[in-house]
């Protein structure tokens, strides 16, 4: 196990303390650990999108950091001489350093779910530990989270009676699609979705509109395992859209999985993948 900061972030690490050292600020947020073993279907951007799942408490932030995460401050325990922990207490002055645990995280600078964080040391204002050490209460198998997806008071009739359900097989599929026997252990929706719905008035009732055209885009990360490929940490944007929800036209539904993308860049794309599925004839409704 490790112990780096990433952008105020924490991240796993895999290689030996000998090997940790810090990122710097200027340097790349997140990065997975083999995107090249799932084809084509990983559209790739210029950067990959960025997370605040696990915040490191800096000096004079406000946020509360891994304290208020966890809650509040717990055991003692001996400070352990570990060269890589004391470089980054030093580096992280009046903040927190997290310990991760690498059953579950194979990225050195990925993504790090918060089930995956052991506690948190914390640091005095010289930038040494103070002994005093935080467990987490969470730490565990990492758990789907789908919160961001079904919280906001959008409609999601057209996904199902299961809408989280519903989105994490269309994710597996897209998956499978490319590595028959992919399974994904965990998804977490990172942020609130981009949605998009398009419908017509009922000609029987101009008070009723119905809907006949309807997309989302939902960041996420997750973890996927193969035979052949091993895990693999995935960031990126899962969209889905779909037209002709309203009879009589027959329903077609289509999925894109963009890694590397970030929201704003796939919601951008969602507005013009909204019509792409209306076909040569364009026969679906507007």
């Amino acid at each position: 196990m490790g112990f780096v900061v990433v952008y105020g972030t924490v991240a796993s690490m895999a290689a030996p303390l000998s090997h940790v050292r810090p990122v710097p600020r200027s340097a790349g947020a997140f990065t997975s650990n083999s995107a090249r073993s799932w084809g084509t279907c990983m559209e790739r951007g210029p950067s990959a999108p960025r997370c605040g799942t696990i915040v490191i408490n800096r000096a004079g932030d406000g946020g509360g950091g891994i304290v208020g995460l966890f809650g509040s401050r717990g055991r003692r325990k001996g400070i352990p001489n570990e060269p890589a922990l004391l470089a980054a207490a030093a580096e992280n002055p009046g903040g927190s350093v997290a310990e991760i645990d690498t059953t579950y995280i194979d990225d050195p600078n990925g993504y790090v779910p918060p089930e995956a964080v052991r506690g948190a040391w914390l640091v005095d204002g010289s930038g040494k530990l103070t002994g005093e050490y935080q467990k987490n209460p969470r730490h565990g198998v990492p758990q789907d989270d789908f919160s961001k997806l079904t919280d906001p008071d959008h409609w999601l009739g057209w996904l199902g009676d299961d809408p989280a359900t519903a989105v994490r097989e269309g994710i597996e599929e897209s998956l499978r699609a490319q590595v028959a026997d992919a399974v994904v252990e965990w998804v977490k929706i990172l942020e609130t979705p981009r949605f998009l719905t398009g419908g017509r008035r009922n000609s029987e009732e101009d008070q009723i509109i119905l809907v006949t055209r309807a997309a989302l885009a939902a960041p996420f990360a997750l973890s996927v395992s193969a035979s052949q490929h091993g895990r693999s940490l995935l960031l990126g944007v899962f969209s889905w859209a779909a037209v002709n929800l309203a009879p009589p036209g027959v329903r077609r539904d289509r999925h894109w999985f963009d890694l590397g993308v970030g929201l704003d860049r796939a919601g951008e794309r969602l507005q013009r993948r909204i019509y792409e599925i209306d076909g040569e004839d364009g026969s679906a409704e507007r």
